[in-house]
């Protein structure tokens, strides 16, 4: 039976405990040796101790820049020339604001006051301040006048009329370019510290005479002093003429460089980073008028291009 066998396991256990601790009694204790011998010394230990080595700081992460920008401006203002204020667009040899790229009211366009602001609000909270035929002598007063009415953003398109002289001689030099353009920057900034600023870069001249120079409606319109600087017998591929026409590209190509470098210099500036000025504006849109003008398709491209810019986050 299980419980009969586990009793006599039991028993077995105890009656070997029992004569162990009996020899444990009568048995004499055996000698110590090594408790009685004097311990032997210990040599030196030759091992380097390992240093403590400092707790590793955990990395404060650094702090991501707030940006400063307003993607949402409730107010602008306009500043430039002709391009700005849509001449040509409309009718022949007159300004044709209600199409203007930057606060026009036209849907077709459909404008950047229109696409930041809503219909409802352009008419009281949109300023175009820009004046056909202005070089950027003129922006300083301009801004002064867009400083006054304290808008949350304030359009720059200008510089065409600077490359767009009778002759290239007569175009502005650069440091003149500079200098009115930072003086007219510095003018804002006076009486509207916050005001964001967009600025345009000058159209590439050059690419507009490539697209009108097979038109022969162009090519008669531009005989009457359309940019003579660059139009000016468009049909001449002398060594001259093309050394004409890459002077003035290449100061379209300062200015915008000026405008880029004066712009990065304010925190609340941004440039179009040359979107205007590699942007093809092919027959369909420009004026028929003078070829040279933006039309209101050609208006309706610059407010895409000036929307897409100004809404990046």
């Amino acid at each position: 039976m299980p419980y009969g066998r586990h009793r006599i396991r039991t028993a077995a256990v105890g009656a070997v405990l029992a004569v162990a601790a009996l020899a444990g009694c009568t048995s004499s204790p055996a000698p110590r040796a090594e408790a009685a011998s004097s311990p032997e010394p210990t040599a030196p230990s030759t091992r380097t101790p390992t240093p403590t080595r400092a707790p590793i700081p955990t990395p404060t992460p650094t702090p991501t820049p707030t940006s400063r920008w307003n993607v949402s401006p409730t107010s602008v203002a306009a500043v430039g020339d002709s391009l700005t204020r849509a001449f040509d667009a409309c009718a022949l040899l007159a300004d044709c604001p209600e199409a203007s790229w930057a606060t026009g009211t036209d849907p077709a366009v459909n404008s950047l006051a229109l696409r930041l602001l809503g219909a409802d609000r352009v008419a009281g909270n949109s300023w175009n301040l820009a004046r056909s035929g202005a070089r950027v002598t003129a922006l300083p007063e301009q801004m002064a006048r867009a400083a006054a009415e304290r808008p949350g953003l304030v359009t720059v398109m200008i510089g065409a009329n600077d490359a767009c002289r009778p002759t290239a001689a007569a175009m502005t030099p650069v440091e003149d370019f500079r200098h009115f353009f930072e003086t007219a920057l510095a003018r804002l900034r006076k009486d509207a510290p916050e005001a964001r600023v967009y600025v345009a870069s000058v159209p590439d001249l050059l690419r507009l005479w490539d697209t009108g120079r097979t038109s022969p409606l162009a090519l008669r319109v531009w005989e009457l002093g359309v940019c003579g600087a660059m139009l000016a017998d468009p049909e001449d591929l002398g060594a001259a003429a093309e050394a004409r026409r890459t002077a003035v590209r290449d100061r379209v190509v300062a200015y915008n460089e000026v405008l880029a470098e004066v712009c990065a210099a304010d925190g609340l500036c941004r440039y179009d980073g040359g979107a205007v000025f590699g942007f093809r504006f092919d027959e369909s849109l420009l004026s028929t008028w003078d070829w040279f003008h933006p039309s209101r398709d050609g208006q309706a491209r610059l407010a895409e291009l000036a929307y897409r810019r100004i809404t990046e986050e």
